[in-house]
């Protein structure tokens, strides 16, 4: 008769609720790891410059704003991450997706008039057809080679 003693045989077998919380861990950390470079790639590609890029090629900065509020996030409920800017409102409104994808985008011309010996300021908003003027999609394609090595030796137990 063979003797077993199961509080050491138990080391030896395969674990699933240790296995999928190192895959989970993993998970997050390659992720995150990855928007963080797609994030600093796209915030790269936009540079300052005067006046408006070429259609096609990475849209110009003028103010920061765009390139400042490019952020990532690690949804754990879809084990996801989301990469690109967030919507500001009034600031900035449709504005990174016309630039993205092409269309329409409100902006908002100011003008500074005399009127009765004082200076007024006019604002009046205008649509406008955007070219496309891609800098996520770039930089996503850009920084998904990489994505691979990054799983490597990953999941640690």
């Amino acid at each position: 008769m063979i003797g077993v003693d199961f509080k050491q045989a138990r080391n030896f077998f395969f674990d699933a609720p240790a296995v999928a919380k190192a895959v989970g861990a993993a998970t997050r950390r390659v992720l995150s790891r990855f928007g963080a470079f797609v994030r600093t790639s796209a915030k790269d590609s936009i540079r300052k410059r005067r006046g408006a890029s070429a259609p096609g090629e990475a849209p110009h900065s003028h103010t920061g704003l765009l390139r400042r509020f490019i952020f990532f996030a690690y949804d754990p409920a879809q084990k996801n991450v989301v990469i690109g800017p967030v919507r500001l409102g009034g600031m900035v409104g449709d504005a990174p997706a016309a630039l993205e994808h092409g269309g329409r985008s409100t902006v908002i011309r100011t003008r500074f008039r005399r009127r009765e010996g004082v200076n007024v300021r006019e604002r009046r908003r205008q649509d406008v057809l955007v070219a496309q003027r891609p800098y996520m999609g770039p930089a996503f394609r850009k920084n998904l080679p990489a994505l691979p090595a990054m799983w490597r030796d990953s999941v640690r137990p």
